[in-house]
């Protein structure tokens, strides 16, 4: 069955709406709901099913600017669920407006589920899957038409904006649940795009990112120019062979960088295609190794289940067995995928803590579940692990949170921003020592005696310093237990060339030499190595939590 897209209403204020266009008659069924607002793009609405595709008008004949999507639809139609359909924009020709540095020809911006459109956020998870970027998101927040009155568009480049809600809608709902905002004068060519010679709009590099995800053809050489980092190009297109989506991204970036320092990875590649799959390449780049050696059997699957909290299983073992350098560890790697087959999946027993606990306390009472469960060599049941964390359910315990990244990355300044009752950063007690430069385990006494009497009288503690690597972490940790405080690690990935600009600009700048071998050393924590782990970016705010791999 074929479904037209909905007729689009314009706002109240839309300059670009005709006499024969709909508006928005009232905006009463906005108000109190969350809105994101998107770019609307130039160019052909386009609607992708499992089984083929259609422009706006069901029936639409074959055009040569179709011919791509054509091909995106047969690479990714077989991963829609039967009765699901992917709306978005062709934007392979030009149209009105000419563009340069397109992420790909195709973005969704609705998925269908029968006549129920998806909710946004579970949209651009299942779209990133497939391959299909959503148009840039210009605003998010509850309705206010103050706010988006005073969005500012530039019409020479961009047609207008959509605004939808956040929540899904039914079809019939559709009316009163998107709209669109359009410039004036819009189309200002005199020849119909249709009849006239096709022109391509442009790519940006970004686009390689897409293609791997959508299981296009892999260019891995163009691919590690985005990232920025030189790698491997023969294991590469031998796991994107195996894999699909975002693990076919991830696998294929892991398995060409699998030579490259993890911390490095993970802090390159956070600026290129974001700290999620960064930290996630970064982790698989680190373990991948371990399926090489042998080990005992009894400890397989405790030591697959804790793998699992930080990777893909199916990924992991692509990666290893693509990379082993003889054929004693691909056997290993082969024994070990045998194994995975029976390890269950973390998913429902997070689920489930969050539907029974809330706050703080569901927060440890998953870790501690998630870490009994290793301990187990299965995943617990959720009433098991309810019963199992009765000690923490109340959230009376302290709480530490341990930064770790390279001088210059802002760490001070997310822990400015981290509620807490008391701060310890090392730089601040040299500076009360008078050389910010010391070095004396002195000052890591004097800052380990303040973490120890606050997480005494049970406050929550923000450890600033770089904890670079694990030995230094583990005496800080060494703290905590002692008080049984939840630990959060707040890791920040930043890339070394910008954590450099902006060490350049600080007031008490770090030797490059020092900050060089910083670099080399960075090796970031695994997730189960803390209770909770944040993983901050460039902007400074927690862009992935490692709840699940």
């Amino acid at each position: 069955m074929r479904t037209p897209y909905p007729r689009t209403p314009h706002l109240p204020w839309s300059p670009g709406a005709s006499s024969d266009d709909v508006r928005v008659a009232d905006l009463d069924a906005w108000r109190g709901r969350e809105v994101v607002v998107t770019e609307k793009l130039d160019g052909e609405n386009t609607t992708l099913y499992p089984d083929g595709l259609h422009a706006r008008s069901v029936d639409s004949a074959h055009h040569p600017s179709r011919s791509w999507v054509k091909g995106l639809q047969g690479r990714i139609g077989s991963r829609l669920p039967r009765g699901w359909r992917i709306c978005g924009e062709n934007v392979y020709a030009r149209h009105s407006i000419e563009y340069a540095g397109l992420e790909s020809w195709f973005y969704g911006f609705s998925v269908w589920d029968g006549d129920r459109c998806l909710d946004w956020d579970r949209t651009v998870r299942f779209l990133r899957d497939l391959g299909v970027p959503v148009p840039p998101v210009l605003w998010r927040g509850v309705f206010d038409e103050r706010a988006l009155r005073r969005l500012r568009v530039d019409t020479a480049r961009q047609e207008g904006f959509v605004v939808r809600t956040v929540d899904g809608f039914a079809r019939d709902e559709f009316g009163r649940r998107v709209a669109k905002w359009v410039r004036a004068h819009h189309v200002r060519t005199d020849t119909h795009w249709m009849t006239a010679p096709v022109v391509e709009n442009g790519l940006g590099s970004a686009s390689v990112l897409w293609d791997v995800r959508s299981g296009a053809p892999v260019d891995v050489p163009a691919l590690l120019d985005v990232v920025g980092v030189g790698g491997d190009v023969e294991p590469a297109a031998a796991v994107a062979s195996e894999l699909v989506g975002e693990a076919r991204l991830t696998g294929v970036l892991a398995a060409a960088l699998h030579r490259v320092r993890r911390g490095r990875v993970m802090s390159r590649l956070a600026g290129s295609v974001g700290v999620e799959v960064a930290r996630r390449v970064g982790d698989l780049v680190g373990l991948h190794r371990l399926l090489h050696e042998p080990f005992p059997d009894e400890a397989r699957r405790p030591g697959l289940l804790r793998l699992s909290t930080a990777v893909d299983l199916g990924v992991l073992h692509a990666v290893s067995a693509a990379v082993a350098r003889d054929a004693d560890a691909r056997d290993h790697v082969a024994w070990s995928a045998l194994h995975a087959e029976d390890v269950e999946a973390f998913d429902g027993l997070r689920s489930g803590l969050r539907e029974r606990l809330s706050g703080p306390a569901a927060e440890r009472c998953w870790a501690e579940a998630r870490d009994a469960s290793v301990r187990a060599g299965r995943v617990l049941g959720v009433d098991e692990a309810v019963a199992a964390t009765w000690r923490w359910r109340s959230g009376d315990f302290p709480s530490l949170v341990q930064l770790v990244g390279l001088s210059g990355s802002g760490k001070s300044t997310f822990a400015a921003g981290v509620p807490a009752d008391v701060r310890v950063s090392l730089d601040d007690l040299r500076e009360e020592a008078g050389d910010r430069a010391d070095q004396r385990v002195e000052v890591l006494r004097a800052g380990l005696d303040r973490l120890d009497a606050a997480l005494r009288d049970r406050r929550t503690a923000v450890w600033d310093a770089t904890s670079l690597i694990e030995q230094q972490r583990a005496v800080v940790h060494a703290v905590a237990r002692r008080h049984d405080a939840m630990v959060t690690h707040a890791v920040l990935l930043v890339d070394e060339r910008e954590v450099a600009r902006r060490n350049r600009t600080r007031a008490h700048a770090v030797p490059a030499a020092v900050l060089d071998a910083q670099a080399r050393r960075f090796s970031p924590p695994y997730p189960w190595q803390a209770h909770r782990t944040w993983y901050i970016g460039a902007g400074g705010a927690v862009d992935d939590d490692a709840g699940e791999p």
